[in-house]
């Protein structure tokens, strides 16, 4: 019996990962498409006229366990995966979105959503209820229901084409990561790294059966060796294997998938009546249109520029001062802007590391959740785990009833890609009076711990934490009826505001009282150390603020135009980062082949919603320091209007119902240091 086709018997419903086969996947997701089939028909050949409860809702429970299953293996193939998963995405990937089509496309289905669709003011259903009806006509209108049928083949075409492609060029990108080692044998060409660093690089080494110190691409080896590093033509090499990840002309190069992706995205955006990728994608954002989104770049920009280009000639001057080096390149940018921190705040993140201990991150991030909202993280040992080193949690409310399951991924391995995310292996909804609570995950890469240290993090790893747990907790605390609304599944650009708010609290001493311990002393971090976190917070804001902003043009320069004129994937590239360069171009790199965020993830035409969604945090955590930092009636108010609600209203209006007024930028650019 294939363990996946049934509902879990296993503890609140958890997925049996220990019992789940590789080979179990493929057939039980066949097998769960023929029983979604089915939902589909019933709603289909259903004599009753059309209501809202027999197509919109019927429609919205059909297939669950399918999206159970597909979800575990999806994300199983970002957090552990291997040769064997990786062929059953590709296999299943045209599947499913074969699958997606049969639905949109059935023109059937589609006139009983658009009959109830067009009685809509008539019907005496709550907001969210509209906010779903709406959805789901718009899932089919946006994916080709009213186009002919000639058109709706050459869609399924390229859906099929595009599903592939963000695959490949995800898997690519894994294999360039993990196929590089820099094996160092000499003790001066690991001069300058921290002890932390250089005994994780040395067990790293050891663990392959190799004598010096083994340093990666993954983060937590690449950005120590870039900060700390000495030896430049090292820093060198490191960097330019890392920005040639994917543009090697070679047997894993992206440029032709990056191409293919941008020039299908914008043919299937002209089939359904767009006029760019850019145009359909942003009709479903706060945005609402890449005018809009170049308006509220360029705007930035201008402000950002000026600051940027002063704090670059001052690293570059100080640089110069230091080592006599001709010109500043790329690879010397973080190693000599952490020794222009320290000299400027006499401020070291090793420094900083020893109060970090990963435990006490989690405990505190643990913490300033049972403050705000009343939670409390029970660790448990009782369910299924897909890693040894994932951790799992009951997360309870004040009455100790269950609110979620939550598991924590926080160390990198070959299986697992770079970064960080939040996701989920079970949504919350309610049915049948039953509030089914969520399974959500964090996922991470930070240091493991040595045989003399335990895993330290630094303090921007710190706030990586506090940000993806906060997206936790946006699908932690959702309370709303139906699973598609539940939780993440708001407007793109709507949700970072959670996970960047939640950062403000790792600046502030209140929070950082509360798990800023010294792993040895268990001395408090010092207050001088907490101001000078605070103050040089704005460390050349200006540079980080044009290169999150370079990110977003280079995100709508592909999909905001038509790309069929493209044909040199470098050559645009350079061109779209003319307005925001600080450092020469390396030739031998390229952003766009490892851009994962917009060619495999979901970012594309929305990387802009991190600036975006700033906007909104420093605007939100203004309220939460005019009232206090853990005043309960401002957490009550952020939880009940923007947590728990979900996708079910506007954005706009449910962060107008938290804040009492629209989010001001001013708030930001203040923070940032950008105005006065």
């Amino acid at each position: 019996m294939n363990i996946l086709l049934n509902t879990f018997d296993t503890k609140y419903n958890t997925a049996p990962f220990e019992s789940i086969k590789n080979k179990d996947y493929k057939p039980a997701i066949l097998k769960l498409i023929e029983e979604a089939k089915k939902d589909i028909d019933a709603i289909v050949n259903n004599t009753a006229a059309p209501t809202f409860e027999n197509t919109i809702e019927a429609l919205e429970f059909s297939g669950q366990q399918l999206e159970r299953v597909t979800s575990i293996f999806f994300n199983l193939n970002s957090a552990e995966t291997n040769d064997e998963i990786q062929k059953i995405a590709q296999d299943i990937s045209p599947i499913l979105t074969e699958f997606g089509n049969d639905i949109t496309l059935n023109q059937a289905l589609f006139t009983k959503v658009k009959t109830v669709f067009d009685s809509k003011d008539s019907l005496d259903i709550t907001t969210e209820q509209n906010t779903l009806l709406d959805k789901k006509y718009k899932s089919f209108s946006r994916n080709g229901a009213n186009l002919s049928e000639d058109k709706k083949l050459k869609l399924r075409a390229i859906d099929k084409q595009l599903a592939s492609l963000k695959l490949k060029f995800g898997e690519n990108l894994l294999a360039e990561t993990n196929a590089f080692e820099m094996l160092l044998t000499k003790e001066e060409e690991v001069s300058g790294l921290p002890e932390g660093a250089k005994e994780a690089a040395k067990q790293l080494a050891e663990s392959k059966d190799k004598d010096g110190w083994l340093i990666t691409l993954d983060y937590p080896s690449y950005i120590p060796f870039m900060t700390y590093a000495d030896r430049r033509d090292l820093r060198e090499k490191l960097a330019k294997a890392s920005g040639a990840k994917g543009f090697k002309n070679d047997a894993l190069d992206n440029q032709n998938n990056v191409l293919d992706i941008a020039r299908l995205r914008f043919e299937r955006a002209n089939l359904l009546g767009y006029k760019t990728h850019s145009h359909f994608v942003l009709e479903e954002r706060m945005a609402e249109t890449p005018e809009k989104v170049n308006s509220f770049l360029q705007d930035l920009l201008v402000k950002a520029k000026p600051a940027a280009e002063r704090e670059f000639a001052e690293l570059e001057n100080f640089a110069k001062e230091l080592d006599t080096i001709d010109q500043l390149e790329k690879w010397d940018s973080a190693y000599y802007s952490e020794k222009l921190k320290q000299k400027l705040f006499n401020l070291d993140d090793e420094q900083l590391k020893p109060y970090f201990k990963l435990e006490n991150v989690i405990d505190g991030a643990f913490q300033v959740a049972n403050k705000l909202f009343g939670l409390q993280f029970k660790k448990i040992d009782t369910i299924d785990k897909y890693h040894e080193d994932v951790m799992t949690y009951e997360v309870l409310d004040e009455n100790n009833d269950l609110v979620s399951i939550f598991y924590a991924d926080f160390f990198p391995r070959a299986g697992k890609r770079n970064g960080a995310w939040m996701t989920s292996y079970k949504p919350q909804f309610i049915k049948d009076g039953i509030n089914e609570r969520p399974h959500i995950s964090n996922v991470c890469n930070f240091t493991k711990p040595t045989k003399s240290k335990p895993s330290l993090l630094t303090f921007n790893e710190v706030t990586t934490l506090f940000h993806e747990f906060g997206h936790g907790l946006h699908g932690m605390l959702a309370n709303t009826t139906y699973p598609s609304l539940s939780g993440t599944s708001v407007f793109w650009d709507f949700v970072e505001l959670p996970s960047q708010v939640l950062e403000n609290w790792c600046y502030e001493k209140e929070a950082l009282e509360l798990f800023a311990k010294h792993y040895e002393t268990g001395e408090v971090i010092p207050m001088d150390l907490v101001a000078k976190i605070k103050e040089s917070a704005t460390f050349q804001e200006g540079m980080q603020t044009l290169r999150q902003l370079s990110f977003g043009l280079l995100d709508m320069s592909w999909h905001g135009i038509n790309p069929s004129d493209i044909t040199d994937v470098k050559t645009h590239e350079y061109k779209t980062f003319e307005d925001t360069n600080l450092y020469p171009d390396v030739k031998e790199n390229c952003m766009s082949t490892a851009f994962a965020h917009i060619f495999q993830g979901g970012y594309s035409s929305g990387y802009y919603s991190y600036k975006w969604a700033e906007v909104l945090d420093a605007d939100a955590f203004d309220y939460f320091k005019e009232e206090g930092i853990f005043n309960k009636d401002v957490a009550k108010k952020f939880k009940d209007n923007v947590l728990s609600q979900g996708g079910t209203e506007n954005p706009m209006v449910l962060y107008k119902r938290f804040r009492g007024q629209e989010p001001k930028p001013e708030a930001l650019l203040k923070r940032a240091g950008l105005i006065k």
